[in-house]
């Protein structure tokens, strides 16, 4: 039996009468195989994830910064496929109700057949999708696609948008807007950018969404001045860099460091 999934956005209104921010990791699915991949989904629930962000692995992933490349490749020669990541998302919400977005190049989901994709996910209890390639506007059929699927469709936004893009974007997406905190590809960083809080302030000026914040984030410090200042925190490559070194039951012990030194009081805010 399938357990009914949450609503992003519900998830971010709890948090948000806490007083705390939503906590997203990411891991790519079928890393580094099938029964790890499966086990780690489950570790980083139970450590306190709020949205896990379920990567689909593609073969040309240029947005992706090395360590989330390498774990894409691992995956894919493991043998993991949109559909088995599906499937393992299928037993996962037989015990667990936490959010997933599914984040994916168009490529793997066009190959799958866009429509069912939609509707398979919605069945195994996907809340979002977030496409990186697929920028508000680029092509209304999918969007529109999406939209009548009842996935919130999460978008993305750089440090280059205009302001006037960013209303664009704002209108268009559901969830939260999902803000990349520097240019170039996904990493962890040893430092966040000192302008981050203005740029997030300007971005609720012109949006109602949540807005949550990845690209660099590495630590429990880190992830503590980003949730001051944010709804939402992003943590990718540090997690699966964990799940490489330290498996399933060190990424969930990395979670559960990162919730707490979120909920540990916003000190040192960027």
């Amino acid at each position: 039996m399938i357990i009914s999934s949450e609503r992003i956005m519900d998830r971010f209104e709890l948090r948000a009468s806490e007083g705390r921010a939503c906590l997203i990791p990411y891991v790519t699915a079928g890393f580094p195989d099938l029964t790890v991949s499966a086990e780690a989904l489950v570790a980083i629930a139970e450590a306190g994830a709020d949205v896990i962000e379920w990567g689909i692995p593609f073969s040309d992933p240029l947005a992706d910064g090395p360590t989330i490349q390498n774990s894409s490749f691992d995956a894919l020669a493991a043998g993991m496929t949109v559909e088995r990541a599906l499937e393992l998302l299928g037993d996962f919400r037989k015990q667990h109700s936490t959010p997933v977005v599914i984040f994916s190049y168009l490529n793997p989901l066009l190959r799958y057949g866009f429509n069912d994709f939609l509707s398979d996910a919605r069945e195994v209890g996907v809340q979002g999708l977030l496409l990186t390639d697929l920028p508000t506007g680029a092509d209304p059929e999918l969007e529109n696609m999406v939209s009548d699927s009842e996935l919130d469709l999460i978008r993305l936004l750089a440090p280059t948008t205009s302001r006037e893009r960013i209303s664009e974007v704002g209108s268009g997406g559901q969830g939260f807007l999902y803000y990349i905190s520097r240019t170039g590809v996904t990493g962890a960083r040893a430092e966040l950018r000192d302008s981050l809080a203005d740029e997030v302030r300007e971005i609720r000026e012109v949006v109602e969404l949540p807005v949550a914040v990845g690209f660099g984030i590495s630590t429990p410090a880190q992830a503590a001045q980003v949730g001051a200042v944010a709804d939402g925190v992003v943590v990718g490559s540090a997690l699966v860099r964990t799940l490489r070194e330290r498996g399933p039951r060190g990424a969930g012990d990395f979670v559960r460091e990162l919730r707490e030194g979120m909920d540990g009081g916003a000190e040192g805010a960027v």
